[in-house]
C-alpha cells in the first residue's frame, strides 16, 4: 500500500467561508468555522488543552484574519479546537 505525503508537505485544502463567522479574542480577530461530527475525518490536538480531537467529533477549525509573522496566509495558522476549549477563551 502507498504511503500518503505528509499533511506539512502537501498544499492545504481551500477553506470555505460559507460557514464562518468573525470572533474577538484577546490575541486578536479570528475567523471561525463549526465541524459537525460527519466533516472530521481525522484526528488532531487541541492546542489549549493538547488532547486528541477525535475523528467523527464536532469542533471548530479557527484561524486568524491576517497572517501571522513568517506565514503567508492564514490557512498556514489554522487550528482544530474542541469546541468547549474555544468558548472558553478570551
Amino acid at each position: 500500500m502507498a504511503r500518503r505525503p505528509s499533511k506539512h508537505l502537501r498544499t492545504p485544502r481551500p477553506l470555505s467561508t460559507s460557514f464562518t463567522r468573525a470572533e474577538s479574542k484577546r490575541d486578536g480577530e479570528w475567523v471561525v468555522q463549526p465541524l459537525v461530527a460527519n466533516r472530521s475525518e481525522k484526528d488532531y490536538t487541541c492546542p489549549d488543552c493538547h488532547r486528541v480531537v477525535p475523528a467523527g467529533s464536532a469542533h471548530v477549525v479557527a484561524w486568524p484574519r491576517t497572517p501571522g509573522l513568517g506565514t503567508s496566509s492564514p490557512v498556514d495558522a489554522r487550528r482544530h479546537w474542541h469546541t468547549a476549549c474555544w468558548n472558553r477563551r478570551r
